[in-house]
């Protein structure tokens, strides 16, 4: 006798499930003292790959009627499995309040400031020399002008 076949139906991912992405925030704060807004961001997106940051960005950007460059999103965790990813998003009034509120990796990142030059090793070796001397002497040693 022959076992029992078995066919398998071969369904591509994205006809098997929707291939939009939803975005949801929650626990909302408008934060005066810090001149910004700061939510949790909820993307469900079920047989999609991730959102990128910048795609989240616009799309905050649009429903709270701002630019997507007053808007910063970190801490980006995708739940076991896919399909649900969670994050935090911060929309500031302006571009100068964001300047001097967030971190400067956040920053660079954003386009906003300049990554530092030289090697690890050379901003090592040039704070180990400016330890050696006190005041305005640091500059020079640094072969600031």
């Amino acid at each position: 006798r022959d076992p029992p076949a078995f066919s398998l139906l071969c369904v591509s991912p994205a006809a098997m499930a929707d291939t939009t992405a939803t975005i949801r925030t929650r626990k909302f704060i408008t934060n005066r003292l810090l001149s910004r807004r700061q939510m949790i961001v909820d993307v469900i997106h079920p047989g999609l790959a991730n959102l990128s940051r910048t795609q989240i960005a616009e799309r905050l950007a649009k429903a709270y009627k701002t630019t997507k460059d007053l808007v910063f999103i970190f801490g980006l965790r995708t739940k076991f499995g896919g399909g649900q990813t969670t994050g935090f998003a911060l929309i500031y009034d302006t571009i100068e309040a964001a300047k001097k509120l967030e971190p400067k990796y956040r920053l660079i990142r954003a386009g906003l400031a300049e990554k530092a030059k030289g090697s690890r090793k050379q901003r090592k070796e040039l704070r180990n020399r400016q330890k050696k001397v006190r005041g305005v002497k640091k500059a020079a040693v640094g072969g600031k002008k």
